[in-house]
């Protein structure tokens, strides 16, 4: 138990202990928060497993799991849906990403009361049609007008949504101009960092290439989002056009730092200047279009992600569903299609293994039923991880963390 305390409380040994506290209050409740919360366990223990299928070497988003596909408006203002997380993306085998999600198949699944019958099936699922599009060899993307099921009427709502939905929820209006509610997720900066973020932000509009123009800066506050990076420095600025002092929109500013699956590479990676410039180079390898605004900077001595807040980011809430077994089949065969797709539209970048390469693996599927195996082996070494930490956390071994805990 204290191995696991140790590695977890070393791991977030750096980033902001009142979000940490949180962090670890959230990964005690089930054992898919935990899974989410602890990429680095679990790479440390995948990279020691000796029968994992030898497999090409592809740019993959490092957490792959149920929670890391959704919609979002994309720099030409349309909606996807797509892998949307790349924290952690880096250069390694194809099986690595591939384990994790169906580990998170069965984890996920457990937690919403499904039996393992029907994961065993979303899992060989998965797998098949990952295999089927890599051996075609053709990416493929998802919109409003080219998806199916339940994805089809989850993007449909998402383009409906507008941004003064997303503004009326998270901004309230004083003294005639719109300025961040503070509360549960937004927290207020000090005046003297407000400063400094309020210029650099200047700074920034003044200067990316993709600015968004005729904009300034109306509010800024600190933004507590997501489960696997919280600890990390992030920001939510309100921007006002210049030009119509009604025309609003939010910008997110989350601090990058090195992916958790660095330790455990044996493939060498590309030397990028910034984990910034690696999230958002791989991120724009692997997507079909990027999400609007993305780019990088630099503020004190930190990296940073910037791209826009949008009404229409989310994931599907697979609890609303997990009766519905013909809509899970559809989400899951999406999300392999995109896996696939992702894979393909990377290869032959800095050392990735080219189209030839990632379609011979398709077309070879001795491998696929291996994959289960490890996926469900990790999966059961999760929950084991997590009755430690749970018992850890009721003995107080992380309460060094817990001091400024919501």
């Amino acid at each position: 138990m204290k191995n696991i305390a140790g590695k977890i409380l070393k791991f977030h040994e750096l980033l902001l202990p009142e979000l940490t506290a949180h962090k670890y209050a959230l990964m005690n409740e089930n054992v898919y928060r935990f899974f989410r919360g602890t990429c680095h366990l679990y790479y440390e223990t995948l990279s020691k497993e000796k029968n994992i299928p030898g497999s090409p070497a592809a740019w993959i988003c490092g957490d792959l799991h149920l929670e890391n596909f959704g919609s979002y408006k994309g720099d030409n203002r349309l909606v996807y849906f797509d892998l949307n997380d790349f924290d952690e993306a880096v250069l390694a085998p194809a099986t690595w990403e591939l384990t994790r999600f169906i580990s998170s198949v069965f984890i996920a699944f457990e937690s919403m009361g499904i039996e393992s019958k029907k994961a065993m099936n979303m899992g060989q699922l998965f797998l098949k049609v990952y295999s089927e599009t890599l051996a075609g060899g053709k990416s493929f993307y998802i919109e409003p007008k080219t998806a199916k099921g339940i994805v089809k009427i989850f993007l449909k709502k998402a383009s409906k949504q507008r941004q003064s939905e997303l503004l009326d929820k998270r901004t309230i209006r004083k003294n005639g101009r719109l300025r961040i509610v503070t509360g549960k997720k937004y927290f207020p900066v000090d005046k003297e960092l407000r400063t400094e973020l309020c210029n650099h932000m200047e700074d920034w509009i003044i200067n990316n290439n993709g600015r968004p123009y005729n904009f300034e800066v109306a509010d800024v506050a600190f933004r507590r989002a997501g489960l696997g990076s919280l600890g990390l420095k992030r920001y939510l600025f309100l921007l006002r056009s210049v030009n119509s002092h009604e025309e609003y929109m939010l910008v997110d500013m989350k601090e990058a730092i090195s992916s958790s699956l660095a330790p455990y590479l044996e493939i060498k990676q590309p030397d990028w200047k910034s984990e910034s410039e690696r999230i958002i180079s791989i991120q724009t390898r692997m997507q079909n279009i990027v999400p609007a605004l993305l780019s990088e900077t630099r503020f004190k001595d930190a990296n940073y992600v910037i791209e826009e807040m949008q009404p229409m980011h989310d994931s599907i809430n697979l609890k609303l569903i997990k009766n519905r077994y013909r809509d899970i089949y559809q989400v899951i065969n999406d999300m392999a299609i995109l896996t696939a797709s992702s894979h393909l539209r990377s290869s032959g970048r800095q050392c990735s293994a080219n189209a030839d390469e990632l379609i011979s693996f398709g077309l070879d599927t001795s491998w696929q039923s291996k994959i289960i195996d490890i996926g469900i082996a990790m999966a059961e070494q999760t929950k084991v991880n997590h009755k430690e930490f749970t018992k850890g956390y009721e003995e107080g071994l992380y309460s060094l963390h817990e001091s400024g805990a919501d």
